[in-house]
Parts: C-alpha cells; sequence; structure tokens
C-alpha cells in the first residue's frame, strides 16, 4: 500500500489557524477538506440547520406539495412505495409518519427483491393495487427509468409522484410528477444533487409543512422538522451519498436526533444491535449496525416490516421486530460468509488478471451478494459485480474503487443487460444467463479502457503526521467539529513517524492484536488495537511509521483515546527521529 501525504503550504495552515482559533492539525485538515476561507471552514465546523435552502428551490417540488395538498384536503386514498434497502424504507417512513400527522391513511407497500425485483416493478404496482386503486400513488427511491410502470399507473386515472436519486438513463418522466434532481440537473442544484431520497423527502415534507403552515394548519404548526431528522440520518449515511452541504447538516443532526432515540422502533433496534445509550453515535453505528438489520429483512424477507417497527409505538411489538430484524441479520452474516469464501476463490483460480471482476454461481442469493461485491472489491482493490440465479436471469450487484465510475462502464455494455442503475460506486444489475460471458469480457475490457490498462494501486492518504504528545483530549474534541465522517468527508488517517513498540503486541481472537505506544520520556502511554491484522504483527524495538485513526474506547465507564492501526511500515533511516 503506499502511503501518500500531500500537505498544503506551512504559512496556509497557520494563518487559517490563527484566524480561527484551532490547532494547526485541524487546520490542515479543514485545508485539505477543500475550505481555504476562515468563513467557509467556520461554517464547515457548524452546519446550521438555518442553512439549508429554501426547497422550492427543487424543480417539481412545489408541483408535488400541491398534489399532496389536494389529497389531504379531500382525502384521498394514497400509496406509498419505497425500495427495500434502508434509504427506501427511512424515506418509507418518513412520508407515512407526516401523511398521518396530517390526518391520512396512507397504504404502504416495499417492493419484494426475490418476488418483485428492483424499483418500481409492474408486480410490486400490482400488489400495491390489490386492496384497491387509490387516487395517488407515490414512489420513492425507484421510478426514475419507469416510464412504462408509470404511464400504467396513469392509464387507470392513478396521480403519480416519484421521489428518487437515481441517475437517468432515459429521458424524464413524461407522465407523474418527478423529483430528481440528477433527471433535470439544472444549475444552482449543487447544493442538493448529491441528497439521497430520504434527503430528498425531508425537502419534500419541509415544503408541504411549510405550505400548511401559511394556511395556519393547526397540526402544520406542532410538527418539529427536527425530530424526523433521525429517519434523514439513517438513510443518508447507509446509502453513502457524500457528506457535504445539505447532506452534512442533515447528517449531524440528525444523528443527534437519532442518539436520543425517541422512536421506540429504533430504541429497540439500537438495544440488540448493541449501541449503547449515552454514546455520541456515528455514522459507523449505521453503516454496521443499524443498517444491516434493517437491510437485512429485505434481502430476506419484507424489508415492510422495517418500515413497521420505525412507525410502530408498541414496546412489545418493537422488541420482538427488532429480534426478528436482528435474527434475519446473522442469517444474512452466515450466507454472506459461504459466498464470500466461494468468491474468492473463483477470482483466485479464474480471474486472478481480469483488471475488473464479474463472479456468478446458481445457489448464491441475490439478497447479499451487493456485500460480497463489496468484500471482494476491497480485497482485490478492483471494481467487481457479483450475480446470483433467479430463474433466467443472472441478478446481482456491483462495487467500485476510487475513480473508476460503475454507471459509465455499464453504459457500455447496456445491450447485454436487461437492467441496471445506481451510481458510481454502487451499481445494481441483471441479465439473461446466455449473456454472462460476453458481459464478463466487456466489462473487464471497460474497466481496462478507464484504466488505461493500469492497475489500480491501493492507496492510503495520511491527513497528517502527528507526534504523541499531539494527542491529547484537545485534539479529540476538535476532531469532533468534523464529525460526520463518510463521503467525502473521509475518517482522517494520521500518520506517526519513528515509533518504536517495547511490548510484544498481544493477539486476542486469533485476528486482532492490542498495543502500546509509551512517550520519549516514559510518563504517557497509549493504547492502540489493529482488527484483523494478527498475522502481521509488527517488529518490537525496531522504529515503525504507523498510520492510526484516533477513536474513543468506553470500558468499565471510562473514556479514553484508542488507536485504530490502519497500516505500519518500517521507517526509513532518512527520515530522522518523530516529528
Amino acid at each position: 500500500m503506499r502511503w501518500i501525504h500531500q500537505p498544503p503550504p506551512p504559512e496556509q495552515i497557520s494563518a487559517l489557524a490563527s484566524t480561527l482559533g484551532v490547532s494547526p492539525v485541524l487546520a490542515e485538515l479543514l485545508l485539505r477538506a477543500g475550505h481555504s476561507e476562515a468563513d467557509a471552514a467556520a461554517a464547515f465546523l457548524k452546519p446550521a440547520l438555518a442553512r439549508l435552502a429554501d426547497p422550492f428551490l427543487l424543480k417539481n417540488l412545489q408541483l408535488a406539495t400541491a398534489r399532496l395538498r389536494r389529497a389531504l384536503a379531500q382525502g384521498e386514498q394514497i400509496v406509498v412505495l419505497g425500495d427495500y434497502d434502508v434509504d427506501g424504507v427511512s424515506s418509507t417512513a418518513l412520508l407515512v409518519s407526516i401523511l398521518r400527522r396530517f390526518g391520512a391513511k396512507p397504504r404502504f407497500v416495499v417492493p419484494r427483491r426475490m418476488e418483485d425485483g428492483y424499483g418500481l416493478s409492474r408486480s410490486a404496482i400490482d400488489r400495491a393495487l390489490e386492496p384497491g386503486r387509490p387516487d395517488l400513488f407515490v414512489a420513492l427511491d425507484c421510478g426514475t427509468n419507469s416510464h412504462e410502470e408509470v404511464a400504467y399507473l396513469g392509464s387507470l386515472g392513478v396521480d403519480v409522484i416519484v421521489v428518487d436519486h437515481h441517475r437517468s438513463k432515459e429521458k424524464a418522466l413524461e407522465h407523474g410528477i418527478l423529483i430528481n434532481p440528477h433527471a433535470h440537473d439544472l444549475p444552482g442544484d449543487d447544493a442538493w444533487r448529491h441528497l439521497c431520497t430520504v434527503g430528498l423527502v425531508f425537502k419534500l415534507v419541509h415544503g408541504l409543512v411549510k405550505e400548511l403552515r401559511q394556511e395556519n394548519h393547526p397540526e402544520a404548526h406542532a410538527i418539529k422538522l427536527r425530530d424526523y431528522l433521525d429517519l434523514v440520518a439513517l438513510g443518508t449515511v447507509a446509502d453513502l451519498v457524500p457528506l457535504q452541504f445539505e447532506n452534512r447538516i442533515l447528517a449531524r443532526h440528525g444523528l443527534r436526533t437519532l442518539q436520543e432515540a425517541a422512536r421506540p422502533g429504533l430504541r429497540a433496534l439500537m438495544d440488540v444491535a448493541g449501541v449503547r445509550p449515552g454514546q455520541d453515535l456515528m455514522p459507523v453505528d449505521i453503516s454496521f449496525r443499524l443498517g444491516p438489520r434493517i437491510n437485512a429483512s429485505g434481502r430476506l424477507a419484507d424489508a415492510a416490516l422495517s418500515v413497521e417497527l420505525i412507525l410502530s409505538d408498541d414496546a412489545r411489538f418493537c422488541r420482538e421486530t427488532a429480534r426478528q430484524l436482528d435474527d434475519f441479520n446473522r442469517e444474512r452474516q452466515d450466507i454472506e460468509r459461504a459466498i464470500t469464501d466461494e468468491a474468492e476463490r473463483q477470482v483466485e483460480q479464474q480471474f486472478a488478471d481480469q483488471p475488473g471482476i464479474v463472479l456468478y454461481a446458481e445457489g448464491w442469493h441475490p439478497g447479499v451478494v451487493g456485500i460480497v461485491a463489496g468484500r471482494v472489491t476491497r480485497k482485490y482493490h478492483r471494481p467487481c459485480i457479483v450475480l446470483g440465479n433467479e430463474v433466467t436471469q443472472a441478478k446481482g450487484s456491483g462495487r467500485s474503487v476510487d475513480g473508476i465510475n460503475l454507471v459509465e462502464i455499464l453504459g457500455g455494455c447496456a445491450d447485454l443487460l436487461s437492467s441496471w442503475g445506481g451510481h458510481p460506486m454502487a451499481v445494481g444489475v441483471a441479465l439473461p444467463k446466455e449473456n454472462l460471458e460476453k458481459f464478463r469480457v466487456r466489462f473487464a475490457e471497460g474497466v481496462r479502457a478507464w484504466t488505461g490498462g493500469r492497475a489500480a494501486e491501493p492507496e492510503l492518504r495520511i491527513a497528517a503526521w502527528l507526534r504523541l504528545a499531539d494527542i491529547q483530549d484537545r485534539l479529540m474534541d476538535e476532531l469532533a467539529q468534523m464529525h460526520p465522517f463518510g463521503q467525502a468527508n473521509p475518517e482522517p488517517v494520521f500518520g506517526l513517524r519513528g515509533v518504536v513498540l517495547r511490548q510484544r503486541p498481544e493477539v486476542f481472537k486469533g485476528q486482532h492484536f492490542r498495543f502500546v505506544l509509551e512517550q520519549a520520556d516514559g510518563r504517557r502511554r497509549l493504547y492502540g488495537v489493529a482488527w484483523k491484522m494478527a498475522e502481521r504483527l509488527p517488529p518490537v524495538g525496531r522504529p515503525l511509521d504507523l498510520a492510526v485513526e484516533l477513536t474513543w474506547n468506553f470500558f468499565n465507564d471510562r473514556k479514553s483515546i484508542q488507536l485504530e492501526l490502519i497500516d505500519w511500515r518500517e521507517s526509513a533511516p532518512s527520515e530522522g527521529p518523530p516529528v
């Protein structure tokens, strides 16, 4: 792994640190994040809700609020269909919650992955219409490219609103009201271009509440939109959208709301996921604890269960459902581990030299292959698509590495695919099985052309070099102002140069190890952990460079700084003493 450190000019660091009254370390992080102006840097450190833009600047939003207001005024029947991932589930829960506050009784439906496939499919629509034909149909986190399906609903006399953030492969929808900044791509839309669907739904309900407050609707004045930011944070963090601009504001405040766990369903889910009350909630808690459990029902059963959990006020139902989602997640983990092992064997035996990897097996569950694709991509540092069996189709998901756009590459394979879509870093794909080998070749060629034939070498970007003496509570407090970390605001990796381990690292659970660093005067120790690195123990007594992340460790009601080791290397003789 190649370590890269490209520091800003020292005079810039010094000037920004002096102006803001922060440490040079925080000033370097701000400059690296592109905040060279003091005002912009200060706004980044304090992302205020007051900075959210007028929702009606978003194209078609006023048309959508007008249609929703008519439905509310006339007591019309509304159906909400949201996708089965965390973004779709949180979007559905948010819109249904607000509509209920205004007296509506919307039905909600979530596509069943194995029966309905992805998105706004005809089978999902037909299932949604079984209890009766609604007046208004709202599709969330899907529908941008569903021309035939939206036209079908229109032919039945059903009005349609689509709120989605997936990129459009064709012209914008001719029927219905579409809210999607990617489909319209208007100047000035940068502030919300990277909102996921739940962020767009928040803009929609913000506009709706704003208009109804102007009409002096009593319930509109009672609604505190801040109370719904927990749902926005769930979808925003889990969907891996860039945590910049409005996403940063929504995620920062939403994590605080989520931490309060006012919803019985989310509180129960946090309990089974091991998220401790009282601790600061981090994006990693959504990514690795809450999100997978919400997703598990959609992968193995029916994601409507997750929506019901979030919406419920019944404590017993919430406890039982949270445990059920936890069981689904354990089952998902077992299936995923088995498929990952098989997938890695395929790579080693058949595709070790391919710049882009396409893997398939008849027995692989389509509901977990996206997670497997992510694991394979990280291990081999190459774009990977993992497909499972679905009758005559091979269906699954792909993940990419920085700098390689899967949407562009799949565009060159479109004639071989029956459906595809997503983001540059993550896509969903389906194709006839007879096209599989041609797709493998075309995909690899597309990646090779994109990279110019160069192998993508893993890189580790060092945010700043520290001395052990720099790692104090004050630095941790400053880093907290950079939260939340995520896409486009990555957790900083710090370099420590020339440190020497005096004690042999302690291996635990066969995979991980703990280590101790001492300052030169021996008066202070720092403790660290290395996850899944037990097969690569650093030597004792020799100068080392360490790449670490800084976290808080909570143990026995005590809070202490912990180093999380990302990589290590032996110090080069020319690098001199620790800095």
